[in-house]
């Protein structure tokens, strides 16, 4: 049951966000662990191959990758909003298709492995590069070190407005949060690069009534018609 079934008389705005990063840093777990639909994934199994094009150093226990795109659905009620997840594929063979995937996006979630931080940095430059919202997730895997959210930011050397989130892929909750923020970061933004309101019109200045003359100001000049 819906926490809130009143809502269902208010339409729901879609928000299409992609979620990125390098390859096996969590992505495929987030979309599954917070979809309230099936979803769609594209992993196939990593064969020797593909050894010598997708490393896997730091992930050596992985057997699965994504050669398309995953796809999930979440529905915030509260928030009157449903967000549409799409996985990028984290390999670099596979960046041809990130331009399509960003269009009509309102932003990104980058995540990070610690472990592995500089497999983020060309996802933290592609969204960069064409103005796209984004936050930094950083996936605390059970055996990274833990790192603070200052820590990381100076790592990757981001804007210190970009918000850097600490999470884990696997539990619903904390992956709320995640998306939560970076769609209020992403309104944050649009509302700062909104045009500024037009300064109001100050009213036309009264046109000054042609003044009388004043008897104290009148001189005579020795014709008494005029001074009549």
């Amino acid at each position: 049951m819906k926490a809130f079934e009143a809502s269902d008389d208010i339409p729901l705005t879609a928000l299409k966000i992609l979620i990125a990063g390098g390859f096996g840093v969590g992505k495929t777990t987030m979309v599954a662990t917070v979809s309230e639909i099936e979803p769609l994934t594209t992993e196939e199994i990593l064969t020797t191959a593909s050894a010598a094009t997708d490393s896997l150093v730091g992930v050596e226990n992985k057997t699965t990758t994504t050669v398309s795109m995953d796809f999930g659905r979440i529905t915030l009620w509260r928030q009157q909003l449903q967000l549409l997840l799409f996985g990028t594929p984290g390999q670099d063979r596979f960046w041809f298709m990130w331009d399509d995937l960003a269009l009509g996006s309102i932003g990104a979630v980058v995540l990070a492995d610690t472990r592995r931080l500089d497999d983020c940095f060309s996802a933290v430059e592609f969204f960069e590069d064409r103005g796209v919202p984004f936050v930094v997730a950083v996936n605390e895997f059970d055996t990274a070190h833990r790192y603070t959210a200052e820590e990381v930011q100076s790592a990757i050397e981001l804007n210190p407005d970009v918000p850097v989130i600490m999470f884990d892929a696997r539990a619903p909750f904390s992956t709320q949060q995640v998306l939560i923020r970076l769609v209020e970061y992403a309104l944050t933004l649009s509302l700062r690069s909104s045009p500024a309101s037009e300064p109001a019109l100050e009213p036309p200045a009264p046109t000054p009534s042609p003044s009388l003359p004043s008897a104290s100001a009148a001189s005579f000049d020795g014709n008494p018609h005029r001074a009549l």
